[in-house]
């Protein structure tokens, strides 16, 4: 795609192309395993799992504590999947590398499309982040220290808990979630509207644009890094450069990033290195 032209001048097959993020991958089955085989031994760490976080059996997170820490910043994680495949037992890979910093770990679960309508699985979300600030504290986190992310379809749903309605509506002031990082996010539904993950989603045109971060930015001040891989698609990269841009002028400190040698799927297994470029980009956002 050109830098700054209009999806909507794409073709129907371009507009496919641009949103089938399998298809830059030879074989992304693997790389999806590889999440829940990186993810399996991070278990053995301190954790409490399956915490109920609201009525349906769908919504459980799984803590990461760090031992010994009364007061440690929060880093909370939401699957991609393209809202409808994957789990929370697939994204705790990080917790080690995390937890070892002194920053406790959440992953949270949610139900699937199309078993749940989009803006179900947002709620979804949003009331974990809730119990997760309303309850953190007797698990040892700080809970006015907090820094959410998600990947692709989580890159999504963790822009929409940013929402600042939404954090006032579960009793979460201004600066609490003092940041994101969003990778290779879908942050305007209109174009995803269109394509074949609305087979799922069955979104109108008004819910694709209800339900789009790019309409309900954070509150100024809030600290993004907006991350790509080298070999996203340019619908990808230009959704992720578009709200960057908004999220900005907005008066939100944004980085973008995109991370070279890295596709859609195994970027955020860097997450387990310290030293890569996405932890190096996430670890400032945790400063006090």
């Amino acid at each position: 795609m050109v830098p700054g032209q209009d999806w909507r001048r794409l073709s129907a097959d371009e507009l496919e192309r641009g949103y089938n993020a399998r298809a830059t991958v030879p074989d992304v089955d693997a790389l999806l395993r590889d999440y829940r085989a990186q993810s399996t031994p991070m278990y053995a760490l301190p954790c409490v799992r399956d915490i109920a976080y609201g009525p349906h059996p769908d919504e459980r997170l799984d803590l990461f504590p760090v031992p010994g820490r009364r007061d440690a910043p929060l880093f909370v994680f939401v699957h991609g999947g393209y809202w409808r495949a994957l789990a929370k037992e697939d994204s705790v890979f990080m917790a080690r590398c995390f937890t070892e910093r002194g920053i406790a770990v959440a992953s949270l679960n949610y139900t699937l499309s199309p078993q749940a309508p989009l803006a179900e699985i947002v709620a979804q979300c949003r009331r974990g982040l809730g119990w997760l600030h309303a309850h953190g504290a007797a698990h040892g986190i700080d809970t006015s220290h907090i820094v959410l992310a998600g990947s692709s379809a989580g890159g999504h749903l963790a822009a929409a808990m940013l929402s600042p309605a939404a954090l006032a509506a579960h009793g979460i002031a201004p600066g609490v979630v003092r940041g994101a990082v969003l990778v290779s996010g879908l942050f305007d539904l209109a174009p995803v509207q269109r394509t074949r993950p609305n087979d799922w989603l069955q979104l109108d045109e008004a819910g694709a644009r209800a339900l789009s971060p790019q309409h309900d930015l954070p509150a100024p001040g809030t600290r993004l890094c907006v991350a790509v891989a080298e070999t996203d698609t340019g619908e990808f990269k230009r959704q992720s450069r578009d709200y960057a841009q908004a999220c900005a002028t907005h008066g939100c400190p944004t980085q973008s990033l995109e991370v070279a040698g890295r596709n859609h799927f195994d970027i955020i297994l860097d997450w387990m290195d310290p030293d890569s470029a996405l932890s190096q980009a996430t670890w400032p956002l945790f400063a006090r």
